[in-house]
């Protein structure tokens, strides 16, 4: 057996690692916690949302820019990025998400992320809209 067969590769040992702390939540959860004051951020491409449908009541912001938009210290924060406001993001399957609750969690924001993202969403039977997303720049 080769090493490379036999242990994970970097990525996935990275993504467990960023996956410890999170408290990931399902799709239903996601719903309930949005419902309390929670903010459901789509990291998820136009493409994606496109042939997906949009997340009802979800703020849309591109990976790129997701720490200045959501860190309360920032100068380029959105309106809704209050300390204390708990974020939950969802992505396609629920990897990059992950990833970005981790970084986010860094700058002392509440962060976590759904378990299987936006498929989830669509196997709970969760609503989907077309439209318009909530888009931030």
């Amino acid at each position: 057996m080769s090493e490379r067969a036999a242990s994970p590769s970097r990525v996935s040992a990275a993504l467990e690692q960023a996956r410890r702390d999170l408290g990931r939540l399902t799709a239903g959860e996601a719903v309930e916690a949005q419902r309390r004051g929670a903010l459901l951020v789509d990291t998820r491409t136009p493409v994606q949302r496109r042939r997906q449908g949009e997340l009802p009541g979800a703020v849309v912001i591109d990976r790129t820019v997701l720490e200045w938009r959501l860190d309360p210290t920032s100068p380029h924060r959105i309106p809704e990025a209050r300390p204390g406001t708990p974020v939950v993001l969802v992505c396609r399957q629920g990897y990059s998400s992950s990833f970005a609750a981790e970084s986010l969690r860094r700058l002392g924001v509440d962060a976590t992320d759904v378990v299987g993202g936006v498929e989830a969403w669509q196997s709970a039977g969760l609503s989907l809209g077309d439209g318009p997303a909530d888009v931030r720049e």
